[in-house]
C-alpha cells in the first residue's frame, strides 16, 4: 500500500474508520461513525474518530463532503482527481464521476499566487431513480 511507502501506518482506529466508510452504502457523518465504531455497545471518542477522518483524507484516502457534511472513501488509484460527486437531495445517492483536467482553474489560481493542492466539486440534483419522467416519456 502507498501509506507504507510513504512511511506512514494504517493504525486501528484509522483501519476501523476506513472499513465503516468502504462498507457504507453512501456518505456518512462523523458522528454516525462514532457510534457505529465498536461492535459492542461502547462509543468511540470523538477525537479518535476525527483525527483518523483526517489522516484518511490527507492521504487521499476519504473525501470530506462540505455540503452535507459527510465523508466517503474513495479509490486513490481510480478516478483522476479532482474529486466530483454528484449528490441526490432526495435519496441520498452519491457517485463519483470523472470531470475533465483542471488546467483553467490552475492556471487562475496561479497568477494571484496560489497553489492549488486538491479539489472537491459537488454537485445536487436529482439521481435517475428520483427524478420525474420527462414530459413525453414513460
Amino acid at each position: 500500500m502507498r501509506l507504507a511507502a510513504a512511511g506512514e501506518r494504517l493504525t486501528e482506529p484509522r483501519r476501523r474508520v476506513l472499513e465503516l466508510l468502504v462498507s457504507a452504502a453512501g456518505p456518512v457523518k462523523a458522528y454516525d461513525l462514532v457510534a457505529r465504531f465498536h461492535p459492542d455497545l461502547r462509543v468511540a471518542k470523538p477525537a479518535t474518530v476525527y483525527r483518523a477522518l483526517q489522516f484518511l483524507e490527507t492521504k487521499g484516502l476519504v473525501h470530506r463532503l462540505s455540503t452535507i457534511k459527510s465523508y466517503v472513501s474513495c479509490d486513490p488509484d481510480g478516478l483522476a482527481p479532482p474529486a466530483t460527486f454528484l449528490l441526490c437531495e432526495c435519496c441520498g445517492a452519491c457517485r463519483q464521476i470523472a470531470l475533465p483536467p483542471m488546467a483553467s482553474l490552475n492556471a487562475a489560481a496561479a497568477a494571484t499566487g496560489y497553489a492549488v493542492e486538491r479539489v472537491t466539486l459537488e454537485a445536487q440534483g436529482l439521481c435517475a431513480a428520483c427524478r420525474p419522467p420527462e414530459p413525453g416519456q414513460a
